[in-house]
């Protein structure tokens, strides 16, 4: 490695010197759209409220890439590109700015010790699901993924893979391999899953106490195998004392974390979960590529992991679109009295159609606007590494995971309420743990299957095995639905 030290990845100042998100997206979306659709790139150039206006840009991007799979991989490779083009690495002491690609080579600047905490219980060795209060198994399992799959919540081929894991339960320990959890604690990270069925799992997340305290208590709680970061050899007598030492700062520590999970036992699995209000977000989504391009020359044979949202742009297969379609047509006398007037009053904006019949395939526009533009491009950054890294010959499992309770959404009280009211409109909102436990599952079906079935086209890769909810089934089109959604969620909170 050379000799630059390790800096913070941050976002690159604009003209007026301000480290402006919304100048760095709208270029990067610009970027990515130019050699495939001109007109598009044109229009995110002169986009003058993207904070706003981003969402049918990247719509665009996804409809962009449907008509050729080459299409999709150039708007992937030159989104790329433009981040890490634009991106910067900070140093202290009001030193300038470094390119991003100084990163890769840089001196890890301290060496990150290994501390093993093996769990104090039994591993699972069948699959089994949290759900409704009640832990589903076997054929209880296989009834529910067949509910939910006839119910539009689940594309069927979920149902499949998860039937292939419970078919090979000695597949859930993962021998072999060292899942490297970034972001180990976020709610819908594959953490308490992998080692409830005794994984080997090296967990990277922030120095904070408070996060390590919970993560150490999951894995006594359980049977897996738990690599703790410390901060250099120490001789740390208790659990409380490794919480006080443990973590490492993904965005600040880019070469240290990457050369301590290279040198880690085990096939790496590098699993991008890590998640941050904000323009924080696009900064540690941006540090966990760099440090996942790192462990790649390192460990070529490490494969990659990530959870899409499915408050996305998605293209769908055909029979997803029937299914929308023939929800619509057979909506309640009722909807259709109250849903004219809406959508006569709203200039067609309440209640629109998912789709139009038969489109093959179609597209799920799921972008919700309080989420934001920083959200938008840190997921769609990983969606757009899936596709180039699998075009490579890396082994990737990206799958869509269902809209979740977790505490970062249900602090946002509109989405909260918005939540509380999906139902009325053919949507689950899933709890932390069933999520955890479905997405750890399809994890494991792709990491034992090669990534699962080979597509000939991008968007049929993010469709296998995609746990929506209910969004790419529904009959209303995700936003004309979400304000009435809101208003019926606020009524059933104060009931």
């Amino acid at each position: 490695m050379g000799e630059t030290a390790q800096g913070s990845v941050d976002i690159p100042r604009d003209a007026e010197g301000r480290r402006s998100t919304s100048a760095l997206g709208r270029s990067v979306v610009a970027a990515a759209l130019r050699e495939v659709d001109p007109t598009g790139a044109l229009a995110v150039d002169q986009e003058t409220n993207w904070r706003s206006g981003y969402l049918r840009h990247f719509r665009r991007l996804t409809e962009a890439g449907i008509p050729t799979a080459e299409d999709a991989h150039r708007i992937a490779a030159d989104g790329l590109a433009a981040v890490h083009e634009r991106m910067v690495v900070t140093a202290e002491g009001g030193e300038p700015d470094r390119a991003l690609a100084s990163l890769p080579d840089a001196d890890a600047g301290r060496e990150i010790a290994t501390r093993t905490i093996i769990g104090d219980g039994q591993p699972e060795t069948q699959l089994t699901v949290p759900y409704d209060g009640r832990r589903l198994g076997g054929d209880e399992l296989r009834r529910q993924l067949d509910t939910w799959a006839r119910d539009g919540i689940i594309e069927p081929s979920v149902t499949e893979a998860v039937e292939r894991v419970l078919a090979n339960p000695d597949w859930l320990r993962l021998e072999g391999r060292t899942v490297a959890v970034l972001g180990a604690g976020a709610e819908i990270g594959p953490l308490r899953a992998l080692l409830r069925w005794g994984a080997t799992v090296a967990a990277a997340d922030l120095p904070r106490r408070s996060i390590w305290e919970r993560i150490l208590a999951t894995v006594r709680e359980h049977a897996g195998s738990l690599l703790v970061p410390v901060d250099g050899p120490r001789d740390l007598a208790d659990d409380s004392e490794v919480a006080g030492h443990a973590g490492i700062d993904l965005t600040a520590e880019v070469p240290a974390a990457a050369d301590w999970i290279a040198r880690l036992d085990g096939v790496p699995v590098l699993g991008t979960y890590a998640y941050a209000d904000g323009a924080a977000h696009v900064k540690v989504t941006v540090a966990s590529d760099v440090l996942g391009q790192r462990v790649r020359e390192l460990r070529p044979e490490s494969a990659l992991a990530f959870l899409a949202t499915p408050t996305d742009v998605f293209a769908v297969p055909a029979d997803a679109v029937e299914h929308s379609v023939t929800a619509y047509a057979q909506r309640s006398t009722t909807a259709k009295l109250v849903g004219r007037p809406l959508r006569t009053v709203s200039g067609g904006r309440l209640l629109k159609r998912n789709y139009v019949p038969g489109a093959d395939p179609g597209v799920c526009d799921a972008l919700v606007a309080q989420q934001g533009p920083n959200y938008a491009l840190a997921k769609r950054l990983q969606r757009w590494r899936a596709t180039h890294a699998r075009a490579q010959g890396t082994l990737v499992s990206l799958n869509v995971a269902p809209s979740t309770r977790t505490r970062s959404v249900v602090k946002n009280r509109v989405l909260a309420a918005a939540y509380a009211g999906a139902d009325r409109f053919g949507i689950e909102i899933f709890e932390p743990e069933t999520t955890n436990a479905l997405m750890a599952a399809l994890l494991v079906h792709d990491l034992h299957t090669d990534g699962g079935p080979t597509e000939d086209h991008p968007w049929r890769h993010e469709a296998h095995a995609a746990a929506h909810g209910g969004l790419w089934r529904a009959a209303y089109a995700p936003r004309s639905a979400l304000g009435l959604a809101t208003v019926l969620g606020i009524g059933a909170n104060r009931s």
